[in-house]
C-alpha cells in the first residue's frame, strides 16, 4: 500500500530520465552536417569528397530531409585529449525519429572506413581506441530517410549531435534500476516480490546524490547506489523455474516498402550494428536467416562478410534457416521449394560449414505453411521448425506453442511458436521484433498455453526487424540484468539450435502433434494480388524445368556439351528471390513488382539459351527437321505449334515414316503428333509430296481449327492470346 500511496514506480521512471543524460559525462558538440540528396540507392556515397563544404548545411536542433531521400550527411569529429582515459567515448548521432521502422537509418563512416548504423533506435556509436587521439576525423552517414508517414514535405528534427564520455558505472545502475521497475510494474501487488522490488529502488535512489547542479557528487554516490539496488533486489527472491532462450535477431524484409537496392544497403547496416555490440557484449548471441541477404553482403562488403563468417566459426553468430530467403510457401510450386532448400543449404555449408548452421527453418513472417514442409525440411537435413505468424490468426489460436508438425507423408518436425506478446495488439498476436523489456520476458511465459511444460525452455527473439537495425545497446543490457532475476524466466543468450536441442531433449516425447497445413487466418489476398508476378514466377519455373531437362540429356548425349551449371544457379536465384513473403504474395510496393517483371524476363532469357543450345546437341545426335519435346513426367496429346512453314506438297513425317496431322493457321503451323511419351524427344522430317488424305485436317478434337475459319492472335511474350473465327 505504502508504494502506490506514495507512486513509487512512477517517482522511480521520472528519476531515471532524470539521471539518463548523465551516463554522457563529457561531451563535445559535432560541426553542423552537410546534407546533400542522392539519386537513389544505387548511387555510390561520396564519403571523403573534394569538396567537404557542398551541401545543404543543418544546425541542430533542424528539420531536414524528405521521404524516401537517399543521402549523404557529412561533417568531422574529434574526442578530446583531456578526457580521463579509460572511459568510452562514443559518437551520439540523434539524427532523427519517425513513427515507423528505425527510420532514418545511415551507415556511419569514419575517415571512409564503415562503422556501424544509426537510426532512431541506435543513436549511440562506440568509437574504437584509436580515434582518441585528439586529431580531426571525417564523418560521413550515408542513409535512407524512409517512409516519414509519406507527407509531402515532411521533415525529421535533428537534435543536436556529439562525440561524447561514457560512464561506465552510470549505466550498469541504470540498466538495472530500469529492469527492476519494469519487472515491479508487471507484477501484481499480492506477489512480495513487487514491494521488495520497489523498495529496493526507492532505498537506491535516496543513496543517489541527484542534487542540482550535477557533477561529481553524483558520480561518487552511484556505486554505493548500485550496490543497494543490486542486494534489494537478490532479497526480492529466486527467479521463476523457466527457462527462457534469448537470441537477438533482425527481421529484413528482402523487398516490401523498399526495393531491393535498399535491402543490400539496410543488410550492411545491420550487420555492421551487430559487429559493433559484439565487442561490447560478450553474451551477445545473433541468428540471421536468408542466404540471399549474405550473398548481398558478400558481393558488397566482402571484408564485412569475412567478419561475419569470424563471428559464426567462434558460435556467436548463427546462419540459420536453410533457405535462399523466407519464401511464401503457398503460391511457391514444389520445385522450387525444393530449390529455396538446396541454393540456401548449399551457400550456408560453402562459406560458413556445417557445424556453424543452426538445423532451422526460420520463417516468423510467411502467411501460412503447406503440409509438404516437414518432408523438405528433414529431407533437406533439417529438423526443425520456427514462426511466430500463426498467432496473428483471425479467429483461432492454435493450441500449443511446442509441437511435432505432422506433414503429408507422416514426417515430424520439432515446432515452436514465439509467444513475446505484440505491443497494443489485439488477442494472442505474438512479435518475432521483440525489444527485450520486462514485459516481453515475462510475458513470453505468462502468454504460453503450454504451462505443464514448465520445464521446457522458451524462445525469446529479439531486436527491431522489418527494416532491419537489429538489436539495440538497451535489449542487451535488459537481458543481462534478467539472467536470473526474481519472480522472471531465467534468460540464456543462446542460439535457436540450442534452443531446439534442448526442447526436443527435455520434453520430446511429452508434445502434441499437429496433422496438416499451418493455416494462417488472415492475409488471404495473397493468392490473387498482383497477378501479373504469380503468372511469371510460374512460366520461369517451367521455363528453367524445361531447359534443365533438355540440357541434362544433351549432356548424356554430347560430352563436349558444357552443362550450365552457372547460369541455371543464377537463374534459380533470381525466382526464389522473388518468392520472397513479400514479393509473390502482392504486399509490396509497385516498384518491386516493377523489378521482379524485368528478372523474370532476365530468367526466360536465359531459360530461352539454354534450351535452345540444348535443342542444336540433340538435334544433332537425333537428326530430322524439327524436334517434339514432352519435357513432363506425364504422356502428352495436345497439339504443338510450330512457327515455321510447310508448302503445300510437303508434310511432316515420323522416324520412321507415318505422316503427323498437320494444320497450317496465321504464324505457323498446328501439328497433332498423337501421343508423346514423358520425357521424350521425337523428331520429325519434312517429307516431300502431299500428306496422305487420313492425316489432314486434324482430328476430330481440333476441328474448330479448320484453316479458312479460325485465325490466332499472339501477345508480345509469344503466347497465345485467343483464337477466333475469321467471319
Amino acid at each position: 500500500m505504502k508504494h502506490e500511496i506514495r507512486r513509487t514506480a512512477e517517482k522511480i521512471a521520472q528519476r531515471i530520465d532524470l539521471i539518463a543524460p548523465l551516463v554522457h559525462r563529457e561531451s563535445a558538440p559535432l560541426p553542423p552536417f552537410r546534407y546533400q540528396q542522392l539519386a537513389g540507392p544505387e548511387e555510390t556515397p561520396p564519403l571523403v569528397p573534394a569538396d567537404a563544404a557542398q551541401g545543404e548545411t543543418i544546425r541542430p536542433p533542424a528539420y531536414w530531409g524528405e521521404p524516401l531521400a537517399d543521402f549523404v550527411l557529412r561533417g568531422a569529429f574529434e574526442a578530446p585529449a583531456g578526457w580521463e582515459a579509460g572511459r568510452p567515448v562514443a559518437l551520439y548521432l540523434p539524427i532523427g525519429e519517425t513513427n515507423d521502422f528505425s527510420h532514418p537509418e545511415a551507415l556511419v563512416y569514419v575517415d571512409g572506413d564503415p562503422l556501424a548504423a544509426c537510426d532512431r533506435h541506435h543513436q549511440e556509436i562506440r568509437l574504437p581506441d584509436r580515434y582518441r587521439d585528439g586529431a580531426s576525423h571525417t564523418l560521413t552517414l550515408h542513409g535512407w530517410m524512409g517512409w516519414l508517414l509519406a507527407r509531402p514535405g515532411e521533415r525529421v528534427l535533428m537534435q543536436p549531435c556529439a562525440v561524447v564520455q561514457i560512464d561506465l558505472p552510470t549505466r550498469a545502475f541504470i540498466a538495472t534500476a530500469r529492469v527492476a521497475l519494469g519487472v515491479a510494474e508487471q507484477l501484481e501487488a499480492r506477489d512480495p516480490a513487487r514491494a521488495q522490488l520497489l523498495t529496493a529502488l526507492d532505498e537506491a535512489f535516496q543513496a543517489l546524490d541527484t542534487r542540482e547542479p550535477f557533477g561529481a557528487r553524483f558520480y561518487a554516490s552511484v556505486p554505493a547506489a548500485h550496490d543497494l539496488l543490486r542486494d534489494g533486489i537478490v532479497a526480492a527472491g529466486p527467479a521463476l523455474g523457466v527457462d527462457l532462450v534469448a537470441t537477438g535477431h533482425a527481421h529484413i524484409d528482402v523487398a516490401w516498402l523498399w526495393p531491393l537496392a535498399q535491402t543490400r544497403r539496410k543488410t550492411r547496416r545491420t550487420f555492421y550494428n551487430v559487429l559493433n555490440l559484439m565487442e561490447q557484449f560478450p553474451d551477445y548471441h545473433f541468428s540471421q536467416s536468408q542466404a540471399q541477404l549474405y550473398a548481398f553482403v558478400q558481393e558488397d562488403d566482402p571484408a564485412l562478410f569475412a567478419a561475419v563468417q569470424q563471428r559464426a566459426a567462434e558460435g556467436r553468430w548463427e546462419p540459420i534457416g536453410g533457405t535462399w530467403v523466407e519464401m511464401d510457401c503457398n503460391i511457391t510450386g514444389a520445385e522450387s521449394l525444393a530449390r529455396q532448400f538446396t541454393l540456401g543449404q548449399a551457400f550456408f555449408r560453402e562459406h560458413f560449414g556445417a557445424e556453424a548452421m543452426a538445423p532451422v527453418l526460420w520463417l516468423p513472417d510467411v502467411f501460412g505453411y503447406a503440409a509438404s514442409l516437414p518432408q523438405l525440411i528433414r529431407q533437406a537435413g533439417l529438423r526443425y521448425f520456427f514462426t511466430t505468424k500463426l498467432s496473428w490468426n483471425q479467429y483461432n489460436r492454435l493450441p500449443h506453442e511446442s509441437f511435432w508438425w505432422q506433414g503429408i507423408d507422416g514426417t515430424r518436425v520439432l515446432t515452436h511458436f514465439g509467444m513475446a506478446k505484440e505491443n497494443e495488439s489485439p488477442g494472442f498476436f505474438s512479435t518475432y521484433n521483440s525489444p527485450a523489456r520486462p514485459t516481453d520476458v515475462i510475458g513470453t511465459w505468462t502468454n504460453a498455453a503450454q504451462k505443464e511444460l514448465s520445464d521446457a525452455p522458451w524462445l525469446l527473439t529479439f531486436g527491431y526487424g522489418d527494416g532491419g537495425g537489429g538489436p539495440t545497446r538497451e535489449m542487451l543490457e535488459n537481458l543481462r540484468e534478467m539472467k536470473n532475476f526474481p519472480a522472471t524466466p531465467r534468460v540464456h543468450q543462446r542460439g535457436a539450435g540450442d534452443f531446439f536441442r534442448t526442447l526436443e531433449a527435455q520434453v520430446g516425447d511429452r508434445l502434441p502433434v499437429w496433422d496438416g497445413e499451418l493455416y494462417l487466418e488472415i492475409h488471404r489476398g495473397a493468392y490473387t494480388t498482383q497477378g501479373r508476378t504469380k503468372r511469371a514466377n510460374r512460366k520461369s519455373e517451367f521455363a528453367l524445368h524445361d531447359a534443365e531437362f533438355l540440357a541434362a540429356w544433351a549432356a548424356r548425349l554430347d560430352e563436349s556439351y558444357h552443362y550450365p551449371t552457372a547460369q541455371l544457379r543464377a537463374a534459380w536465384q533470381l525466382v526464389c528471390l522473388n518468392q520472397f513473403h513479400d514479393i509473390i504474395p502482392g504486399s509490396s510496393i509497385g516498384p518491386v513488382y516493377e523489378e521482379a517483371l524485368a528478372q523474370y524476363a532476365e530468367v526466360q532469357a536465359t531459360a530461352g539459351d539454354i534450351r535452345a543450345e540444348a535443342l542444336a546437341v540433340l538435334a544433332e545426335a537425333a537428326g530430322g527437321d524439327l524436334l517434339l519435346v514432352n519435357p513432363t513426367s506425364f504422356a502428352r496429346r495436345d497439339l504443338a505449334f510450330w512457327d515455321g512453314e510447310l508448302s503445300a506438297d510437303q508434310h511432316l513425317a515420323r522416324p520412321d515414316g507415318t505422316p503427323v496431322p498437320t494444320q497450317a493457321t496465321v504464324g505457323g503451323v498446328w501439328i497433332a503428333a498423337g501421343e508423346l511419351a514423358p520425357y521424350s524427344v521425337t523428331p520429325l522430317t519434312v517429307a516431300e509430296g502431299a500428306p496422305p488424305e487420313a492425316s489432314s485436317p486434324l482430328s476430330a478434337s481440333a476441328t474448330h481449327l479448320e484453316n479458312a475459319k479460325v485465325r490466332v492472335e499472339f501477345n508480345a511474350e509469344g503466347d497465345i492470346k485467343r483464337i477466333y473465327d475469321k467471319a
